[in-house]
């Protein structure tokens, strides 16, 4: 199987292929190749899995032997939805109960559809406990909601503009996913949730956004594991802000398809913008403004939506180098813009 550049995929097939009676081997582009897959491996590896990958199973290729597996209770060392879903996946196929207990809540899509489907899970607190399956799951037809950090560009876009007003319609408002929404109306930004609902066990609703006087903030860590994608462009609405936002503890940033702290860094310093780099986090200096130059995606799909924001905020033209890159994650993003 080749998951191309999406870490999900990898970590989430792992566990489903873990307790599987048959070979299987997961690969992908060369950005996913040196993502850190130790933190999923090992997890499966005390439910009885059989992975082996290159430098012990710490990057892909993974090469999966499914075996039966044994229930686990597993602390996440460091807040991960992906490893916990890959985890409770797995959980399907063991012997048991599967527990996962997390530092600090993530994402929580798959528990809400893994219910919808049937199976009986129990959450108390930070400890989510997921009970064997005693008869198939049940099939779903599903709405899937617009993603949240897609829309956060236009969201972004519509606060920093001088005038702009911007609908985004059918967008999930899960509250795990919402924090770059919580963390733009802590600077003020003048934002609409409208026509809240449900869909698929999921909320979704409309976004109404329109043009903002911005002010700095601080971002730390409760606010980070649930934005942590939209920290590139967050950094965006920041050179736009009067005073300092400072990011914290998103070292997370570093091991993504790039160096996404490093790289908003130099790109949009490129750009005019008063930014600092720390070794977990940022410090952006509200400048007002930013000019147009040469810039480079560095084939990351966010920092290519990022810089192409920056860039209609920009005075004069800014070309980017990489800018197909960023068709991994919103293939119509040039055409919407």
């Amino acid at each position: 199987l080749d998951a191309r550049n999406s870490g999900t995929t990898m970590r989430l097939l792992s566990g489903l292929l873990a307790g599987q009676p048959f070979l299987s081997i997961i690969t992908g582009d060369a950005s996913l190749r040196s993502r850190p897959m130790e933190r999923v491996v090992q997890p499966l590896r005390m439910m009885g899995a059989s992975i082996e990958g290159r430098k012990g199973g710490l990057l892909a290729p993974l090469v999966i032997r499914g075996n039966d597996l044994q229930s686990v209770d597993y602390t996440l060392p460091v807040p991960s939805a992906q490893v916990k879903s890959a985890l409770l996946i797995a959980g399907l196929f063991a012997s048991g109960k599967t527990r996962v207990v997390e530092p600090t809540p993530t994402r929580d899509h798959t528990e809400r559809m893994l219910a919808k489907m049937g199976i009986k899970l129990s959450i108390d607190g930070p400890r989510i406990t997921l009970f064997p399956p005693t008869t198939e799951l049940q099939a779903l037809s599903l709405d899937i909601p617009g993603d949240v950090s897609a829309a956060t560009y236009w969201l972004v876009a519509g606060v920093a503009h001088p005038n702009a007003k911007i609908k985004i319609v059918n967008c999930g408002i899960n509250p795990t996913r919402t924090g770059a929404i919580d963390i733009l109306l802590s600077m003020g930004a003048t934002i609409t949730i409208a026509k809240k609902r449900e869909v698929t066990g999921e909320p979704v609703a409309d976004l109404l956004v329109q043009s903002s006087n911005l002010r700095g903030t601080e971002i730390g860590s409760n606010m980070v594991v649930r934005a942590i994608d939209e920290i590139p462009i967050l950094a965006v609405a920041a050179c736009f802000a009067k005073g300092t936002t400072i990011v914290r503890a998103a070292a997370e940033l570093r091991t993504k398809e790039t160096d996404r702290i490093a790289l908003t860094v130099c790109e949009l310093s490129r750009m005019g913008a008063n930014i600092e780099e720390m070794p977990d986090g940022m410090v952006i200096h509200g400048v007002g403004r930013l000019k147009g130059t040469q810039v480079n995606s560095h084939g990351d799909h966010r920092l290519a939506m990022t810089l192409a924001i920056a860039g209609i905020l920009a005075e004069g033209k800014t070309t980017i180098k990489g800018a197909e890159a960023a068709a991994v994650s919103y293939p119509e993003f040039w055409r919407d813009l």
